[in-house]
Parts: C-alpha cells; structure tokens; sequence
C-alpha cells in the first residue's frame, strides 16, 4: 500500500508494443501485470496502464500558452530538474518528436519551470515540469 496518495492513469493505445517500446525503452518505465489488451507500468509511484482499443483515438485540441500550442488534453509528472534534463536528452537520443521543445517558462519568478511536450506513438501528448522551487507548484 502506498504510504501517499498514487493516481492510476487510464489511456488508450492503438499498438500495445509500440507502447512496450515507448513507456518501457524509451521512458524506461518498469512493467508490470499485463495482459493481451493492457499494460501496467510504474510510473514514478503511480500506476499508468495503456489499454488496445480499436478505432480511432479522440482527437486533441490546442490550448494556447506562453506563445504555444499545448495539446489538450494531456498528463505528465513533475520531476526534479536533473531528472527533466536527463529524460529531455534520452527523447532526443531515441528520435522523439517535441510538440514543444523544452524551455525555461517564468525564469527569475515564484514559479520558474522548465516544461516540454511530446506525444508517445498512439498521439497522447506527455508534458513533463520541473520546478526551481517545487512549494511553487500551486503558486498563483
């Protein structure tokens, strides 16, 4: 049993193993019980599955931030900055595509944090944060 809350993410896939290769090889994620049409993974402490469905995945909207078009919707984590730097070199090397590269947003503010976006192979889009100060998570 968790000894903090853990939130358990639900998302569809078209391709289970290109999921496998994404969430296990490329974000390097541990697996865990699966089956023909799903898989659980570790995510940092919280329990991501990526469930087959058939036809088409709903599309996404955009939502216009700082100058960018942030994909809607979208998940990710808050990682420690060494973390966030570390997983922004290990998408280059595995050939990720940025829907927006990662950057700087709020430099010398409460709430200072780099932020990137990407997609993994069936279109969900992925945002990954990481604060200067995470107490400024909820800043306004």
């Amino acid at each position: 049993m968790p000894t903090r809350p853990a939130v358990h993410l639900a998302i569809p896939v078209d391709d289970l193993d290109a999921a496998r290769q994404f969430y296990g090889g490329v974000l390097g994620l541990e697996e865990g019980r699966h089956s023909d049409h799903w898989i659980d993974w570790n995510w940092h402490g919280h329990q991501l599955v990526t469930h087959a469905v058939t036809g088409d995945i709903a599309a996404q909207g955009v939502s216009e931030v700082d100058g960018h078009h942030v994909p809607v919707p979208h998940f990710g984590l808050l990682l420690q900055a060494k973390e966030f730097h570390l997983l922004a070199e290990r998408l280059r090397t595995a050939g990720v595509e940025f829907v927006i590269d990662p950057y700087l947003r709020f430099p010398g503010r409460p709430a200072e944090q780099w932020t990137m976006f990407f997609r993994d192979p069936a279109g969900n889009a992925l945002e990954f944060k990481a604060f200067a100060d995470e107490r400024q998570v909820f800043t306004r």
